[in-house]
């Protein structure tokens, strides 16, 4: 699943390519600028609905994947434990 990192940032990529600023797109979706900036910077912890919203009004959806868990390359481990010097 992609962190609300990446989440903000796809949504910020997405609404520049449209052309829109925070402020057009909050007068478009009804999402107070305040709450689009945490969305965009990653701090966002409100609810589905309004991230849907803005999802919605710049192209985007919201994707569900199954998680999997992936394990290193044998040949990795030494790199992944090795000390800094």
């Amino acid at each position: 699943m992609a962190s609300r990192q990446t989440i903000g940032k796809t949504v910020s990529q997405y609404r520049k390519v449209l052309g829109l600023t925070q402020k057009h797109l909050s007068e478009i979706t009804g999402i107070h600028k305040v709450t689009m900036s945490e969305i965009e910077n990653g701090r966002f912890t409100g609810s589905f609905d309004i991230l849907e919203r803005l999802l919605d009004a710049v192209g985007l959806k919201f994707d569900m994947t199954p998680k999997r868990h992936e394990l290193p390359d044998w040949d990795e481990i030494d790199s992944l434990f090795a000390e800094d010097d």
